[in-house]
């Protein structure tokens, strides 16, 4: 008999997933998640937008591996709740063999994610990215991933519900260490550096940076913004794409890129 989840969470305490996938327009998400989000866009109304961007980044993202680098195994950590645009539909569009492993340690997620994509050379499994060593050693990731073959790993809007004292930065070379040669690393990540826009000034957008992240005190994970050299942390001992380490609308733009930046920076790199 399958385990139940709905036994395993606690649907009264915000959930950022679930938070995140309000903000997208989802259905997954419970009362206590849509206060916490409509808090949120009262406080930074452009809150809807940024995490657009940010899955418009992840499209980006893994286009340019899959094409360009040739990456045909993706994992991605703290996937989240499925919604349009997954990994697995990105990659498959242009290498129809792609094969991807979603990894959350939210049984919810998790569960939703084997209803939704199961087969498709895909796979969703509960773990913690806090373990890598037991991410990639579970028997699941290794019936679907070769190791002896390039694999992209990517951390999309969850580094920052990291804090310093769980070692985010250790936890990324871990990850690092462990892939082969021309594996690659996907990151973006909550800042408030405050970028130029024509919509909002400086202190606007420091209020909103500080109100949010107090916000999601109240959620069961909360947010811990870095700056540009932080993030840039992230990717030592890796070779960076161009451009970098960018806000992510800034991140290889196309024609259906947002043209105000702000609230995460993103960058790939390349393990030599």
């Amino acid at each position: 008999m399958a385990e139940d989840w709905t036994a395993r969470i606690n649907t009264g305490v915000p959930n950022p997933a679930r938070v995140y996938d309000y903000l997208l327009g989802g259905k997954d998400n419970f009362p206590a998640d849509r206060e916490v989000a409509e808090q949120v866009l009262d406080i930074a109304p452009v809150a809807r937008e940024v995490v657009e961007d940010n899955r418009a980044f992840l499209r980006r993202a893994v286009e340019v591996l899959t094409t360009e680098a040739g990456i045909c195994q993706f994992i991605d950590l703290g996937s989240g709740l499925p919604t349009q645009g997954n990994v697995h539909e990105i990659a498959q569009a242009a290498a129809p063999e792609a094969r991807v492993v979603y990894v959350d340690n939210d049984p919810m997620v998790v569960a939703h994610s084997r209803a939704l994509l199961a087969g498709d050379n895909t796979v969703a499994i509960e773990g913690d990215l806090r373990q890598p060593g037991q991410v990639l050693a579970h028997p699941e990731v290794r019936e679907l991933i070769d190791f002896g073959q390039p694999v992209a790993v990517l951390l999309l809007a969850i580094l920052h519900f990291l804090p310093d004292d769980e070692d985010p930065f250790g936890i990324v070379a871990r990850f690092r260490d462990l892939l082969p040669a021309g594996s690659h690393l996907a990151i973006s990540h909550g800042t408030r550096d405050i970028p130029e826009r024509p919509d909002l000034s400086p202190e606007e957008m420091a209020e909103m940076g500080a109100k949010v992240e107090q916000l999601y005190q109240l959620t069961t994970a909360s947010l811990v913004t870095r700056t540009r050299a932080e993030v840039e942390r992230f990717f030592d001992g890796l070779e960076l794409l161009e451009p970098g380490v960018v806000e992510i609308q800034r991140w290889r733009p196309d024609s259906r890129s947002s043209l105000l930046p702000g609230g995460f920076y993103g960058g790939v790199a390349r393990k030599r």
